[in-house]
């Protein structure tokens, strides 16, 4: 237990009624302002981990900015209380558990009405956004524990991802905000640290009619504010993916400004981030697609081959938007089997399993799969190349049934015509001999109604040229090139 240090001329019989006073009280409590140790649930206490970017100047309130802030840390003990200065809604996860909503809780919020088992415990917690903003009064000011109780340090994954944008990125109109937006998601399915640089409404230029620029903000520890800068030396990113572009045809920015704007902040991101790998998305309503992917090249040619163009057409449908441009969960989810596997690809990353994409890892000889599902009396195939970058590729695969059989289970062949070589796939299982490529349903997604289709994508390393597939064959049957 840690007692503030009391004047030489404290009695003893005070120092131990304060004491005394203390443990009746049955907790360890931090006062803020107090010297602060290695295991006392204060702010300052190094075991408790905080990732993003957080306000900590008062060593006995710590305040996060932007989207997606948290902290990890470990206690031992039964109870663990969050000491919050005002009113605030809040996730609390207590040993890689569901995150349990609080909403309007201040003063000594207790995360454990039931006690835990006594031992060690892992904690997250994060402030809910909205927007960008949190939601009420996001001040940490510590924790307290059990009498006798400590933190200590949980484990933390070495790498992070900063994902950078608007509303979009913050997971405005999604269930939990910041918790179900792609960003989150992408950063747990990869098991890294991730953390969301974005804010609601936010332009990538600062505009005269008050659009808050990332251009300029993105260098910044507040998004509405003009100082301090924000510390990059607390720590470095391992991939930087933007999405940007939204927001700003609204606010009257045209095509030339926008690409220079662009390529200014991928110029910051790499001068601050010398050795993260830079994802530029194209936006889902593609605005500014052709400035955003000339602004890459312009990275490229500068000599900087970590930044990436990433073509995100066709990734969402209209039921996965909750309005005409924000994406839902499903939306979210979605964005994630996408996105995933390309990030995973350029870090050496695994993904996680989910039931909307399982990435499997293959490029061993295997002869071509006998299928006994029906074949259709028709189909067609969609091939697109959505990512590209020197030496590798995504490609996206969509099978149409245009018979009038259901197709159950489904084995779809092609041959590559560059030496392309598949190494990733995610909603297919795929094997290649030489040239010849062999996509198999997940089991899963085995049929095929008629009139229906279904999809798969892959990641495939090539060197030159990377001309698309001729044709395909459906269980052996031809099909269509759509």
């Amino acid at each position: 237990m840690y007692l503030r240090p009391r004047r030489a001329v404290t009695t003893l019989a005070v120092t131990l009624a304060v004491a005394a006073t203390a443990l009746l009280a049955g907790f360890v409590a931090v006062t803020p302002g107090a010297h602060a140790a290695a295991g006392d649930g204060s702010p300052v206490d190094p075991n408790i981990a905080f990732v993003g970017r957080w306000d900590t100047r008062n060593p006995a309130a710590y305040v996060p900015y932007w989207a997606g802030a948290y902290f990890t840390t470990g206690f031992t003990g039964t109870t663990v209380k969050l000491n919050q200065r005002n009113t605030i809604d809040l996730y609390a996860s207590i040993d890689g558990g569901p995150d349990v909503y609080l909403t309007n809780v201040a003063g000594t919020v207790n995360l454990t009405p039931t006690r835990l088992a006594a031992g060690n415990h892992t904690l997250r917690v994060s402030y809910r956004v909205v927007a960008g903003s949190y939601h009420g009064d996001a001040v940490f000011q510590g924790l307290t524990l059990d009498p006798g109780a400590h933190t200590y340090p949980a484990t933390v994954p070495a790498r992070l991802i900063e994902f950078v944008g608007d509303s979009i990125t913050v997971g405005t109109t999604t269930t939990e905000n910041a918790l179900t937006a792609y960003g989150w998601l992408i950063g747990e399915r990869l098991g890294t640290r991730h953390t969301q640089i974005a804010q609601g409404g936010a332009c990538l230029v600062a505009t005269a009619d008050g659009c808050v620029g990332l251009e300029n903000q993105f260098l910044k520890l507040d998004p509405n504010a003009a100082t301090p800068d924000w510390d990059f030396g607390r720590y470095q990113a391992n991939a930087v993916v933007i999405n940007l572009g939204t927001n700003d045809s609204g606010h009257g920015v045209h095509t030339p400004q926008f690409q220079s704007s662009y390529t200014h902040l991928l110029e910051e991101v790499r001068a601050k981030y010398p050795g993260a790998v830079v994802f530029a998305l194209e936006t889902f309503s593609q605005r500014f697609a052709a400035q955003t992917q000339a602004a890459v090249q312009a990275r490229n040619a500068a000599g900087d081959s970590d930044v990436v163009y990433v073509n995100t057409e066709g990734w969402l449908t209209s039921a996965q938007l909750s309005d005409s441009v924000h994406p839902n969960d499903a939306g979210h989810r979605a964005v994630a089997d996408r996105l995933a596997p390309i990030i995973a690809a350029r870090l050496g990353a695994s993904p996680t399993a989910s039931p909307t994409a399982s990435p499997t890892s293959s490029h061993t000889a295997s002869p071509t799969p006998t299928r006994t599902g029906g074949g259709p009396a028709g189909c067609s195939v969609s091939y697109t190349v959505t990512s590209q970058w020197q030496g590798g590729f995504q490609g996206d695969v969509v099978i149409a049934n245009t018979g009038t059989v259901a197709v159950n289970g489904w084995s779809l062949g092609w041959s590559f015509p560059d030496g392309q070589t598949v190494s990733q796939a995610w909603n297919a299982s795929v094997t290649q001999n030489g040239a010849a490529v062999t996509a198999t349903d997940g089991g899963w997604n085995a049929t095929i109604a008629p009139g229906g289709s279904t999809s798969f994508g892959f990641l495939a390393s090539q060197t030159g040229t990377n001309r698309e597939p001729a044709g395909f064959t459906l269980n052996a049957a031809a099909c269509a090139v759509a």
